[in-house]
């Protein structure tokens, strides 16, 4: 089932569909059958590692060698030394042009987390000197995560503090620094930014709680802690997050300001990811009733009763989100309260002629059924407009932007839905699409399968960069090596021509750590 028949075009504040019966919805809908590992080329494992090398426009050994003892050396303030490495470094941005421009895929990238360490002399062009080296010709830099930015202290207007927070750093802009060095290097450099996901700091502001996402039980995502599992792992509780309720004019005003500021950077792009609401575990992990949805924040139940085209349809969404359901005397008592009106009336709603005829009890399923796929709507619609909003800022700068999003989030499981409510086939074709495909079953076809299914629910010329996780050369454990993931994904789907990689700690554990656990001075 695509969601798409659920949601509303998303120019403007447009109005829900009439939903269609539940079989109607799921017609159609199969999941995309698993590659085998028959697809997959073995030449890459006989190859000598100097021709995988090549094959991915990776340095030598000796290459990587050469700059380094140059960079070191340059640290040390020795002019030749200086410019020497940047001589290098001028080279090497060249030899990966060139090697990119004939070699799939042309756009290989990585995602990264930089740290208040990597503000010490020579951190960051290490760092972009190791993806350089390793092939890539664009680098994800996250900006936004976790309740915090990665703005200068001195020059963060927004609501979350900055990553940077070390005494004397006040003015360090760590995110202009790494989208000059990345340049130099010849990386496009983006700017990867959560999304709906605000962080646990911003639910601790006293004059922030309006803004935040609730369901029929009062709890917020803080309080429930969901389930982030990128690693095909299970029970890895995330005690940062905090979604906000995508209809808050207060949460649109706050993101607003801080995409402004991140953009003022100038980066080569910009990738909006937790475009969802939490995943619950277990039982929770699907919403089967009105309850389990997000949309009982202020901003989002006012919305939704702005959907009511007649006090009859307004009374029954009332009751029905109240409660969860309606009953026989909730349609009779619609009835009496507003004889006038012949049928209760919300967007997109014709009812049948036969039905008007029928008594309260024989309307009331059907009614109960109508209501309930209008909020799973109303819920989509939120997080749809929401990246629209996102999406324009960069847009209007020129600059290009993307989504970030989970194949298998847009799912119905049963006479439910997936918890994570992510609509990305309607998310608009104007940006990139980055299908985060960390399928995890021992060989590539899992991820493969994640990657079809997305190929075959796009339009015609959506770009496509499927995000995969792995190492080089190793496979770690049920998961194969970025190679094998690749190759499978070339010859499964051809027309992809860009693909990324999760994660620069993953490539380069040892530098990972050590910039994090240093001490920032």
């Amino acid at each position: 089932m695509r969601f798409s028949r659920l949601l509303p075009s998303v120019c403007h504040q447009s109005q829900i569909p009439k939903p269609p019966s539940w079989k109607s919805y799921y017609r159609g809908f199969v999941a995309t059958a698993a590659l085998t590992t028959s697809l997959i080329s073995q030449t890459v494992w006989t190859q000598p590692p100097q021709a995988q090398a090549a094959a991915y426009c990776q340095l030598s050994a000796e290459a990587i060698a050469q700059k380094e003892a140059a960079r070191q050396a340059a640290m040390k303030g020795e002019e030749k030394a200086k410019e020497r490495y940047k001589a290098l470094v001028r080279e090497h941005a060249a030899q990966m042009q060139q090697c990119r421009s004939r070699t799939w895929p042309q756009t290989q990238a990585v995602w990264l987390r930089l740290y208040p360490c990597d503000l010490q002399p020579g951190a960051l062009e290490s760092v972009m000197d190791r993806i350089i080296n390793r092939g890539y010709n664009q680098v994800y830099v996250e900006v936004f995560y976790n309740g915090q930015v990665l703005l200068p202290m001195a020059e963060n207007p927004t609501a979350w503090p900055s990553v940077v927070r070390v005494p004397g750093s006040e003015k360090a802009d760590l995110l202009a620094q790494a989208i000059q060095k990345g340049r130099e290097r010849g990386l496009k450099v983006y700017a990867w930014m959560f999304t709906m996901n605000f962080g646990y700091s911003y639910s601790q502001r006293p004059d922030r709680q309006q803004a935040i996402a609730r369901n029929g039980s009062g709890e917020t995502t803080t309080t429930t802690r969901s389930i982030f599992d990128p690693n095909g792992e299970t029970g890895v509780v995330i005690a940062d997050e905090t979604f906000i309720d995508p209809y808050s004019i207060q949460a649109k005003q706050d993101y607003y300001q801080m995409v402004q500021a991140v953009v003022r950077r100038r980066p080569d792009g910009v990738l909006f990811d937790y475009i969802r609401y939490p995943r619950g575990t277990g039982a929770a992990s699907i919403s089967s009733k009105v309850k389990d949805l997000w949309i009982y924040g202020d901003s989002a139940q006012q919305a939704l009763y702005q959907r009511a085209l007649n006090n009859k349809g307004l009374e029954l969404m009332r009751r029905f989100l109240g409660r969860g359901y309606i009953t026989a005397g909730d349609v009779a008592a619609a009835d009496k309260l507003y004889p006038q009106e012949a049928e209760p009336m919300w967007q997109g709603r014709t009812p049948s002629r036969l039905l008007k005829a029928l008594p309260a009890a024989q309307r009331q399923p059907v009614l109960q059924q109508e209501l309930w796929l209008l909020t799973v709507a109303h819920a989509l619609q939120g997080i749809v407009d929401f990246l629209n909003l996102a999406i324009s800022q960069v847009q209007q700068q020129g600059i290009a932007s993307g989504a970030v999003f989970f194949p298998d989030g847009n799912q119905t499981i049963g006479q439910g839905f997936d918890s994570r409510l992510q609509p990305w086939e309607r998310f608009p074709t104007s940006i990139e699409w980055h299908p985060m495909s960390y399928g995890v079953c021992g060989d590539p076809s899992c991820v493969v399968s994640l990657v079809r299914r997305v190929v075959s629910m796009s339009p015609p010329g959506t770009r496509i960069t499927p995000a995969i996780a792995g190492a080089w050369g190793q496979s770690l454990g049920n998961r194969p090596s970025l190679e094998l993931q690749m190759q499978a994904i070339r010859q499964a789907a051809p027309q992809i021509n860009a693909v990324s990689h999760f994660a620069y700690s993953w490539q380069e554990p040892q530098s990972d750590r050590d910039r994090k656990s240093c001490k920032a001075r």
